[in-house]
């Protein structure tokens, strides 16, 4: 649960922190108080993923990421610590993918490039970049930006605390208390989805099972699957109609389980 203090007092921490970056105490307090970022970006990476990937390994990866945001973090820019944070611990959890190699090689490179292109403009600006200003950056129209950043979605840097407007309450308004999640699904829906992506890769070798969930669930095109796993677009067609033939023909042999 998150330390509660108050802004003021939280300001006071920051900046004793800032003053004595060895003060374990005061680091452990701004790790307590944003841990709840850490924990509802690992969530949302995780609804994304296939079966295999523990949610506690995105957790604890995201807490690395929370950690070095806090000590990287220069009070003087301007930047709110919620804005300047998520990318890294969304960075962080990414690194853990990578290792459990669950991030298509297309996927990975299209995010890695938006990120270096974020960094290089908002070492520029002082803050985080627009999408115009992405788009100019990495000479391309502002609507195959947005493509690009669509098809790096399963690592999509988002700022969920991004000031709305202010209130003459305590608490501002921000972007996460009144965005609308179009993508939600009924927790029911996300466990039939993983218990039909079990059914239906049971049996298959490694890269069917890749075509099946690249195809399926990234919805990649079959000559972006073949630059994934290093095979012609004709032989992915091919290897995928063969697997839905034999899919449907185990379907047809096991119907009266399903009645």
């Amino acid at each position: 649960m998150a330390t509660k203090i108050s802004d003021e007092v939280l300001a006071e921490v920051w900046k004793d922190f800032k003053a004595d970056l060895t003060d374990q105490r005061l680091r452990n307090i701004l790790i307590e108080r944003y841990f709840p970022l850490v924990k509802y970006n690992a969530e949302r990476v995780w609804q994304k993923l296939p079966e295999g990937v523990d949610l506690n390994d995105l957790i604890s990866a995201g807490t690395f990421g929370l950690m070095d945001a806090i000590e990287a973090f220069d009070m003087e820019r301007g930047v709110k610590f919620e804005t300047y944070c998520v990318p890294r611990i969304r960075g962080a959890m990414l690194d853990e993918l990578r290792t459990m190699d669950w991030v298509p090689r297309l996927v990975r490179s299209k995010a890695s490039k938006l990120e270096a292109g974020r960094k290089r403009v908002e070492a520029r600006v002082g803050r985080p970049p627009t999408a115009v200003e992405m788009a100019a950056e990495m000479e391309l129209s502002l609507e195959d930006y947005e493509k690009m950043k669509s098809d790096a979605s399963a690592v999509n840097l988002v700022s969920l605390n991004k000031k709305w407007y202010e209130t003459d309450s305590y608490k501002d308004v921000r972007e996460v208390d009144i965005v609308e999640d179009h993508k939600g699904e009924d927790p029911t829906g996300g466990i039939q989805k993983r218990d039909i992506m079990r059914l239906v890769t049971k049996g298959l070798n490694r890269n069917e099972r890749l075509i099946m969930i690249l195809y399926y669930y990234e919805e990649l095109t079959m000559k972006e699957i073949g630059s994934t796993l290093g095979l012609s677009e004709s032989r992915v067609s091919q290897m995928h109609s063969s697997i839905v033939a034999r899919l449907k023909d185990q379907l047809r042999r096991r119907r009266p389980e399903f009645a």
